[in-house]
Parts: C-alpha cells; structure tokens; sequence
C-alpha cells in the first residue's frame, strides 16, 4: 500500500458532524455502570475512554431531550441470528443517515470527497474500541491489504462498491487517522455504502483478528481456535470476523452496546461500550441504557407478550393485524402503541416477468399496454379500506412522499382505478377473444389466466391477491395465486418459469440524490420482473440474458449518467429520468403504501419518536432515530 505524507485538497465537499463538535466539550461525568471499575482502576474514567473529539448529540429524534443514563431494556427476538439487528439499531456507522435522511459524519470526524472519485476520511483522535485498544487507520489497512486483498478469504476480490470500471482503488494511509480512497472516475456507491443499514465494513479490529490470521499467527496455534468442524485457518477467521451477524461476543465493537451472550442461549445480553464515542451536551456519555436484552420467544407469541408488557421496547415481529390487541392490552399494561410509516414503494407488488419462458406470454408482458392495463383494473381505494383499514396510501410501486425527489405523478401515473380504460388497452392490442367464462384469450387460444406466484405467510397478502383478482375478471383476466417455498419461488423466478410475482415493493422508498437507483433498473438477479436480464449483469455477460427491450434497456443508460457524474444536478435528472420511466412503463404494478407499523414502548422508556419511518434501508429501522439517545425514566 502506498504511504506518503498527507496534502491538504481543495474537495468540492467537506462534512463534519452536525453539531459544531469545536465547541468546548462539557465537563464529563461519570457513568454510574463503571463508578466501581474506575474507582478500582480497572477502567479509565470517562474523559480519558471518549475520543478527544467525541460526537456530541445535540439534536433528539425524540422530544424527551437529554436523559439520565441507567436501566435495562428488554425486545423478544425470534431467533439467535437476531443478534445481528443490534448492528442495525446502534447504527454506528462511518457516515450515517440522520432522521432527515441527510448524511453526515458519524465514526468520522470529518470526510472529504472531490469530484466523487477521492474520498479523504479522517477519524476521531483517541476513539478506541470496546476493549480499548485504539482504534486507526491500521484497522483500514488491515482490511484492505489481509482481508480484501488476500485471495484465500476473499477469492473475489473487493467487493463492487470498491469496484470502477471493475477497477479498486488506490488507497492510502497518510497518518493513524486519516485514510484516503481514489478512483480514477467518480464513485458514487462508496459513501452511501456506509450509512446502508448493513454497511460495506471498510475496517476491522486488527488487533484481535490477527491472532487468527496466518500473515499473523502459525496456522497450529489458529487451529487450536476451532469450534463446530472448521478444518481451515480461513474457516476460523470467518467464524470470529461477523461484524454484521454480531454473534460473537469477543469480537471488539463500536457499537454502544457489546455482546456478552455466547449462542445458544434463549437470552442475549448486550452491556454497554464503555469506549463509545457519543456524548450528550451535559457530558454525560451514550447510550443512556446500561443494558439490552434480547429474550428469545416463539414468533406467534411476540404480540401478546409485548402488548402484556413483557417487552420495554418491541418494533419487530408485529403487523397492522396486532393493532386491536396491542391497544386494548396497553390499558391494563401501561404500553404506549405507536404507529410509524412502514417504508416499502408498495406494501405488495405485482411482477410481470418480463423474462418468462412461454414466448406468446413473454410477448404479451412486454406490451406496455397490457401493463398499463393490469395496472388501471386495480383498485387500490378499496384494497386500502378493506385490507388496510383505510392507513395506507394507494400508490403505484415507487418512491414515497418523504423522499426530497418524490413527484405525486410517480405514485399515480397508471393508477388511478379506470376498468373502462383498461378494457380499451386490452382490446387496442387484439385480445378481443374470450372465453365461455368471459376471459380474454391469448394470440394462440389459451385463456388469459395469471398465475401470480408469492412465499408470503401474511393474511394480508392473500386478501389483497383475492380482491385484485375479483377486480381483474371485470377486464378479462383470471388471476390466481400459488405460495412457494421461498426456494422454489426464487428458483422459478430466475429460470423464466414463474409468470409473475407477488411481493413486497422496493426498498429503497426514500432515497435522496446521492442514493444508489440500481433497484430500478435491471441490474440484479433479485430484481423480479427482469430477473435474467440483472443476472446477466451481474455475471458480466456469463448467465441470463442481454437486456433486449429498450424501454427497459434505456434505464441502464440513465444509471450510468447517475454513475459517471460528479455533480448533483446530473444525478437528480438521471433520478427522474429513472423514476419518469418506471411509472410510465409499469415494470411492476404497485398497490399501497405507507401503511402503519406499530412500535410498542414500554411505560418507563422514553425519547421515542410518536411518528417515524420504519424501514431496512435507510435507516435500519428503529436505528435511524439512535436508540443510544433512548432513556429510562426512575
């Protein structure tokens, strides 16, 4: 790796952390948790375990304020790999989204990024982690060059956020804070891959992991270390390496509370971070919860006990359906039951299969007019008021309205209810045959019969597939649908078998400028109504096919527009364009959105948002409103 003596850089942005963290910090006060321990000598005092400029929190998601630090929280989890959901509520992150969905510093103390192609990050002096030992750009190097660039654990090099033109970086450590990434051309996806809600970890803790790394440690002292079978030093690094999954309790974190649970167990025990990097104006130092339990429960069974108050905080495992019971159960159990915007482009989506095998439906799916057809005969005002008691918002499958490049004719273009029109569509494309029962019939005599394929568990689902089906039979169509294993669902997606798909709606719901928009053009696999058109993409040309529909096809021209910029009014029309495309094209057939999540909060838990946005990304759900400023009231 290149090292060299770092030289300041005119950069087109630079970001420090919301908040003026050069103000003088307050004077600190001692975490009572540690009190003891520091009192022993067993631990540093507080002053010296913060970074030497720490994050100061001056903004609260919540309107309690500041709080006092103190309490254990108990969530019911439903399984051991639930472990991993800490990563997503901590939120510590390099960069992070705040509530507004704006980026910002957050383990950094500042980064700077020039025509998006090299990006300067500088860490907190001082910031050490959860075992004490500092943290640095050593923990960088030790990624890039034993990690990423070591070709038994990592046979496929960088991953693709690290990848230009299937070109890495050049990187560069300029001091033991300060690290430098540069590509030849612009970047885009490398800062927003540090604020996702499962982040591209661009460090690790040195310090620990070398002891299972062969550069570092004999391969027979390593092998000592295997647990479950591993038979390799690569099986073994990979085992402890889980900074994401977080199910192991001595790897050393950032997060602000530590797992101390080994699995199995039915309760996970996650103690605060004596090292962590955030304070609050009053020099106390977060997270305000000395502990978090994750307490194992069967899934059925995680409504009544949080409505019973078994749980102080519970945002997972609960629907709309819970609802009823939850607030009649919080007047006896002193919960608060708080509704949030659950945060998906549709709640279900419907996905021709633009890819399908059977050539005369693959014909018929790619007229756009059959699309804009199935579309219009859906109507969501009465899905949402008798499927989603009316919460929702009927919407084509798209971006939402807290998203700064939100149009309303992106949510309504092609979906408003009009069977008259759709009825036209159909017959301006020549299926003007029908059947006995007074279905459509395909260009070589078949009944039009949709088969909508779904591995969704949810009643709602189901309701909603049968009013559209209700709704479709007044144009011609007979929809049915059929549950799959998830395996055999994706599997017969990706091999053109499945007609189309029933699904949940995009993720990325609220997006910003700066926002990877991937998830909208044929680009991955996972993409359900192009899925052979996004393998090939991913395979580099090796499996799927070539995209062959222009309509579609123009949507990889506007992302690399999106790709190639290196200014912000480039990136908002390549958005629009994408966007613009999409809704008039109707690749997939939204239905609602918006609708409610409940949140049940515990009597003496505060600092909670009463509204929020729930989402995977952005945010990692409750993460997004940094439940380390979360507090316990006495």
């Amino acid at each position: 790796m290149k090292r060299r003596v770092f030289t300041a850089a005119i950069a087109l942005a630079i970001w420090s952390p919301l908040g003026a963290e050069a103000d003088p910090l307050p004077p600190m006060r001692e975490t009572p948790m540690f009190a003891d321990q520091v009192k022993s000598g067993a631990l540093p005092p507080v002053d010296k375990r913060i970074p030497e400029a720490p994050s100061v929190v001056k903004h609260f998601s919540g309107s309690d304020g500041p709080g006092r630090s103190g309490g254990q929280v108990n969530m019911l989890m439903a399984t051991a790999r639930d472990t991993r959901m800490m990563t997503l509520y901590a939120n510590a992150r390099l960069i992070v989204y705040d509530d507004r969905f704006r980026l910002q510093p957050d383990i950094l103390e500042s980064y700077e990024a020039k025509e998006s192609r090299e990006f300067t990050l500088k860490l907190r002096p001082g910031h050490k982690w959860s075992d004490g030992q500092p943290f640095t750009t050593e923990d960088f190097r030790f990624f890039w060059e034993d990690i990423v660039n070591n070709k038994e654990l990592s046979p496929g090099g960088p991953s693709i956020e690290l990848l230009v033109d299937g070109k890495p970086p050049v990187v560069e450590i300029l001091d033991p804070v300060t690290i430098k990434f540069t590509w030849e051309k612009p970047n885009p996806y490398f800062i927003e891959s540090q604020a996702r809600a499962a982040p591209l970890f661009l460090y690790r803790p040195a310090h620990y992991l070398k002891k299972f790394h062969t550069k570092y440690t004999p391969a027979e002292e390593i092998a000592k270390e295997a647990k479950g079978g591993q038979t390799s030093w690569v099986q073994i690094f990979r085992r402890v390496d889980v900074m994401y999954n977080n199910d192991n309790p001595d790897l050393p974190t950032l997060n602000a509370w530590k797992l101390m649970t080994s699995a199995p167990a039915q309760r996970f025990v996650f103690d605060r971070n004596p090292y962590y990097y955030r304070i609050d104006e009053k020099g106390v130092q977060l997270p305000y919860f000395d502990r978090v339990i994750f307490t194992l429960a069967a899934t059925n069974l995680i409504p009544a006990k949080a409505g019973l108050g078994e749980a102080d905080l519970q945002p997972r495992y609960l629907n709309m359906r819970d609802y009823t019971f939850l607030k009649k159960s919080s007047k006896s159990s002193g919960v608060e039951v708080l509704l949030w915007e659950s945060g998906s482009g549709s709640q279900l989506a419907l996905y021709p299969n633009l890819n399908v095998k059977d050539e005369v439906w693959r014909k018929v799916m790619r007229d756009v007019r059959f699309r804009r057809a199935l579309s219009l005969a859906v109507d969501r005002d009465e899905l949402n008021e008798v499927v989603y008691i009316g919460l929702a918002n009927p919407s084509n499958n798209t971006i939402m309205q807290r998203s700064p490049l939100f149009k309303p004719e992106y949510a309504t273009k092609w979906a408003i209810y009009d069977p008259k029109a759709a009825n036209a569509l159909l017959d301006e494309m020549g299926l003007t045959q029908r059947s006995d029962l007074g279905f459509r019939l395909l260009p070589d005599g078949r009944q039009a019969t949709i088969i909508a394929e779904h591995a969704s568990e949810e009643t709602e689902d189901a309701d909603a597939l049968s009013l559209i089906a209700d709704q479709w039979k007044q144009i011609g169509i007979k929809l049915l649908f059929k549950p799959q294993t998830r395996e055999n669902f994706r599997l017969r997606t990706f091999s053109g078998e499945a007609l189309m798909t029933a699904y949940a709606g995009i993720v990325t719901a609220a997006p910003t400028v700066d926002t990877s928009p991937k998830e909208f053009a044929p680009t991955t696999q996972g993409g359900l109504q192009w899925s052979r058109w996004g393998m090939f993409i991913e395979s580099k040309g090796k499996q799927g096919e070539k995209c062959d529909l222009k309509e579609a096809c123009v949507l990889l021209d506007y992302l690399r527009e999106w790709e190639t910029s290196t200014n912000e009014a480039t990136r908002l029309k390549a958005w629009e364009n994408i966007l613009e495309t999409n809704a008039d094209q109707v690749f997939t057939i939204g239905t609602v959105n918006g609708i409610r999540q409940p949140i049940v909060v515990g009597p003496k838990v505060r600092n909670v948002p009463k509204e929020g946005y729930y989402a995977w990304d952005p945010g990692g759900y409750i993460g997004l409103y940094k439940p380390d400023t979360f507090w316990m009231s006495q």
